[in-house]
């Protein structure tokens, strides 16, 4: 079972739970939230495939019970499948969870990402954005800009045109200006994408001067991956369609494997995300070309 040694913390490597004898002192971190605890558990099933509960109780120094409470509350939300032992991905890299088992997970980090990829777009500016709940962050940002009307926004996320659609009906009733808002049209998949034959054709006659990505997971190697074929290739035509591409990911993407990849490492003109990244990440963002950018 060596895939599952990988050390969570990253002060050093990981001692056993604190007994009545080294509590006095122990640098141990503050015990985790529900939250917290179901979001590491996704993180190394989505890494290696599978944990073992013995793993995550020497792990984060919680009681088995507690491991097997949060596996049970990811299995109710379709996320992994219990295994003796442990939980294993429903698919190893063809694991795509539900828009909303998504959405809960990193909102701060979203949020920051979002607000500063908003903030690279300029009066008149034309855009795409992709599926995902961290674009879905930015067009919420989107509507905060003073120049949000003098927009062109075009997307193949049902959640995100709602958001746009909204604010621009807003501005239309008040009779303000509002941007120019398009949905792509195709097929949906679980993240709320819209996808294939529709989605592909309409992207295809399409040019804007962003394109901003979201990814189920990224290496440096594979570039930015998703589990999902279809909304893959939707996803390459949004690449295609922009002249600089900007990813927008939350720190827990890194090193996350998807089933295809969608957008090499080389493609991508800016990467923000919440933390940087390892030094052999941001080695290889810096040699071919790729703008790192940290949201406060």
């Amino acid at each position: 079972m060596g895939v599952f040694d990988d050390e969570v913390w990253q002060t050093g490597p990981m001692q056993p739970g604190p007994t009545a004898s080294s509590a006095v002192g122990s640098s141990r971190p503050a015990p985790m939230l529900a939250r917290q605890r179901q979001e590491h558990i996704l993180e190394r099933v989505a890494a290696t495939g599978g944990v073992r509960v013995a793993d995550i109780v020497e792990e984060l120094g919680i009681s088995e019970m507690t491991v097997r409470r949060d596996i049970t509350e990811l299995v109710t939300q379709g996320l992994v499948e219990r295994v003796h032992g442990g939980a294993v991905a429903a698919g190893p890299t063809t694991l795509e969870p539900r828009f909303t088992a998504k959405s809960t997970l990193h909102p701060d980090a979203k949020r920051r990402i979002g607000q500063a990829a908003a903030a690279m777009v300029r009066p008149g500016d034309s855009l795409a954005l992709s599926a995902g709940t961290t674009t879905l962050a930015l067009a919420h940002a989107l509507t905060e800009l003073e120049h949000f009307p003098t927009l062109t926004v075009i997307t193949n996320s049902l959640p995100a045109a709602q958001v746009l659609f909204d604010a621009a009906d807003a501005a239309r009733a008040e009779n303000r200006d509002a941007p120019t808002v398009v949905i792509t049209g195709g097929e949906r998949t679980p993240s709320n994408a819209l996808v294939g034959l529709v989605a592909v054709d309409a992207l295809r006659t399409m040019r804007v001067e962003w394109v901003f990505l979201g990814a189920h997971g990224f290496t440096p190697e594979a570039g930015l991956m998703t589990p999902n074929l279809l909304e893959a290739s939707a996803n390459q035509a949004l690449v295609a369609a922009g002249r600089t591409v900007v990813a927008t990911l939350d720190s827990s993407k890194w090193g996350v494997l998807g089933l295809r990849s969608f957008c090499a490492t080389r493609d991508i003109g800016v990467l923000v995300t919440d933390a940087e990244p390892d030094a052999d990440t941001v080695a290889a963002l810096r040699e071919v070309g790729t703008r790192l950018t940290i949201a406060a």
